[in-house]
């Protein structure tokens, strides 16, 4: 078989391949047509309920928007936390946090040196990880 015969019967199982596709998926729709789930005009069309109407007394709102994050407790290693940790995420991360003991606060620093790549010189994990057990453990952390 040549080359050129080769790639027109390819041709030819593509194109009858397709049209049976085809004919399936007519068939398909007529068979949910028949069964009633769609109607003509509304086929590829979701329909969504309209929306509720307010009352004059309705009453919506929301609290403030906090636009700046939580400012850290003053202390000895704040300005390596707000200069390294803030580089991948809020200072909020730190502040949600329930107070964490001192060993799990070292092991987050470590994992976000060694997991997550954090490039933290030595001097300054060593004032993070101080100041993160002086101030947000539940022995330290203020209420």
């Amino acid at each position: 078989m040549t080359r050129k015969s080769q790639t027109k019967t390819r041709s030819a199982l593509i194109v009858s391949a397709l049209c049976t596709m085809v004919a399936l998926a007519t068939v398909c729709v007529y068979a949910e047509l028949q069964k009633g789930r769609y109607q003509p005009a509304t086929l590829g069309q979701s329909s969504q309920a309209a929306p509720s109407e307010g009352t004059p007394d309705s009453q919506y709102g929301s609290g403030a928007y906090p636009l700046y994050p939580p400012e850290l407790e003053e202390g000895e290693g704040k300005a390596e936390v707000e200069g390294y940790c803030s580089v991948c995420h809020s200072t909020r991360y730190i502040t949600m946090q329930p107070p964490l003991p001192a060993a799990t606060w070292e092991a987050e620093v470590t994992k976000m040196k060694k997991t997550f790549g954090a490039t933290i010189p030595d001097e300054a994990t060593a004032k993070i990880i101080g100041y993160l057990k002086t101030h947000y453990t539940p022995e330290t952390r203020k209420q």
